[in-house]
């Protein structure tokens, strides 16, 4: 009987196993027969549930505003560090010296947290964040600029003009302020993108990502043709980053060498330029940091800047490779960008992005994710000292956290990338910086000795990868709300906690622009 028993368990345990693989192998990104997982709350697909929230909660922030009246903002900065958790602030207080230190934008006045979870995700990607927090709708992980009534990989549920969210920019746009964005990825990557795109997946960032979908190109109109040809990437008068492959046939190769991605026989640089010359508008393509320094900025009306065939290098490897004779950092991108778009007497709105935070801490390369906020900061730095606090908002955040924690007690002088200066309960060091999970697995287990021993020489290499508790390819995102800091006209109204799809609507408060425009308490 007991051996039955035994054997009952033992036949469980194999099932609920194959069970757990299936469930994992469905859940990969790249898999497109998802599960289907019921809504737990049907109304969160609608646009309305959460542009009704928006008004709520600035109707709310309105109330409780200072007495004094203010001025609108001329001027809106938005500043996304990709996977800026607030852990990721603090290891960069220490970074930079100690725990005392302070990242540039934590002396913003207002400070508040905003919850970053998609309509079917606790733990949420870029792609449904962007929408949020430039458009003010909460979607479905993996698609941007649409609604949740749109499930991912849908071929043709993304052309429904109802489904759409409409972004910050297009609500500059009309208001007749100008718009840019600068990022450290892709200009076709899922955070820039929920400026100017309505796609189902992220993914479609060229014809031949949309055709390997299984999808009509001509129907489903990749996200590269989005920025050129529909009318809120068309208006884009500063458009700075990466990704130049997507914008090439695979017959073409470009400034460096690098194949195109596209099969359409499309070379959509050219069609950019064609296009804003049929405008007779002043406008410049450049594909280096010497291009960049050779535009008269003040007598330009549009500026494209593709820096690399894909993403940007990482800031410190920029630095240690002796790049930056070639790539442009974040902070000269955002100088540029504001030169430019200051030419408006209306004013602007402006998003940088720095997206190799997110990208460093996937692989759990903590040293390079801490460099990384450190040129953002300075970018935001920059932003701040070339405007106005008086006509000029800013606003700091992240689109979600990641799982790398702060561990231990080390002492104020120990280096936060290095080790803690005490034993484990295994006679073993172990460092400061960990991730729940992550390709840094291999550096901290051994199927020969268990946990392995690490050093402060091992963490020194900028390739060191971080200790990981559980073994993945890459790191996942974490769920936890990020920090939200704001400096400039209407900066109260980002105190407190709130959904991160109020954020643009805040913003458009204070600037006076869109559908939130002139609200009252």
């Amino acid at each position: 009987m007991v051996k039955r028993f035994i054997f009952s368990l033992f036949l469980a345990s194999i099932l609920l196993s194959k069970l757990s693989s299936a469930e994992q192998d469905r859940d990969h990104p790249r898999h497109r027969a998802t599960r289907a997982h019921p809504i737990k709350n049907e109304e969160e697909e609608l646009g309305a549930y959460w542009n009704d929230n928006a008004q709520r909660t600035l109707a709310a922030k309105v109330a409780a505003a200072d007495a004094v009246e203010l001025k609108s903002a001329k001027n809106v900065i938005m500043f996304l560090g990709d996977g800026m958790s607030v852990h990721t602030v603090t290891a960069t207080r220490n970074f930079l010296g100690d725990s005392s230190e302070q990242v540039y934008f934590e002396q913003f006045p207002y400070t508040g947290l905003s919850k970053t979870y998609c309509v079917n995700r606790q733990v949420a990607d870029s792609a449904c964040t962007s929408t949020a927090y430039l458009g003010g709708v909460k979607g479905n992980y993996g698609t941007i600029g649409i609604n949740a009534k749109v499930a991912r990989y849908s071929c043709e549920g993304a052309n429904t003009n109802e489904h759409h969210v409409d972004s910050i920019a297009q609500w500059a746009q009309d208001a007749g302020k100008d718009a840019g964005f600068v990022t450290s990825s892709r200009v076709t990557h899922a955070s820039p993108a929920g400026l100017y795109a309505h796609t189902a997946d992220r993914n479609w960032e060229n014809d031949d990502e949309v055709s390997a979908a299984g999808c009509d190109p001509e129907q489903t109109i990749d996200i590269a043709r989005q920025l050129v040809e529909w009318p809120v990437g068309k208006g884009l008068k500063v458009i700075l980053g990466g990704g130049r492959q997507n914008f090439l046939n695979a017959t073409s190769r470009d400034e460096e060498g690098y194949p195109g991605y596209r099969n359409d026989g499309r070379n959509l640089i050219k069609d950019w330029i064609a296009d804003k010359q049929a405008a007779n508008a002043s406008a410049h393509y450049v594909w280096s940091r010497k291009g960049l320094s050779l535009v008269d900025l003040d007598n330009t009306d549009y500026l494209l800047g593709l820096f690399s065939a894909s993403h940007l290098p990482y800031n410190g490897d920029r630095v240690r490779e002796h790049r930056e004779l070639a790539d442009p950092s974040l902070s000269e991108l955002t100088a540029a960008a504001i030169q430019v778009l200051q030419r408006n007497d209306k004013g602007f709105f402006l998003f940088v992005e720095g997206a190799r935070i997110d990208m460093a801490h996937h692989d759990t390369y903590a040293r390079r994710a801490l460099e990384d906020t450190v040129e953002f900061a300075k970018a935001v730095q920059v932003a701040r000292e070339m405007t106005s606090l008086e006509d000029t908002l800013v606003v700091v955040t992240a689109d979600h956290a990641h799982t790398m924690t702060i561990n231990g007690y080390p002492h104020r002088d120990e280096e936060i990338t290095g080790v803690v200066d005490s034993l484990a309960d295994d006679g073993l060091p172990y460092t400061i910086l960990s991730y729940a999970n992550g390709p840094g697995y291999s550096n901290t287990y051994s199927k020969a000795q268990g946990r392995n021993l690490l050093n402060n020489k091992q963490t020194q290499d900028v390739n060191f990868l971080h200790s990981a508790m559980v073994p993945l390819d890459s790191e996942t995102h974490g769920g936890d709300d990020v920090a939200v800091y704001a400096s400039g006209p209407f900066a109260q109204y980002f105190s407190g906690n709130y959904e991160q799809s109020n954020i643009p609507a805040l913003m458009a408060r204070a600037a006076n622009i869109g559908p939130y425009a002139n609200v009252q308490p």
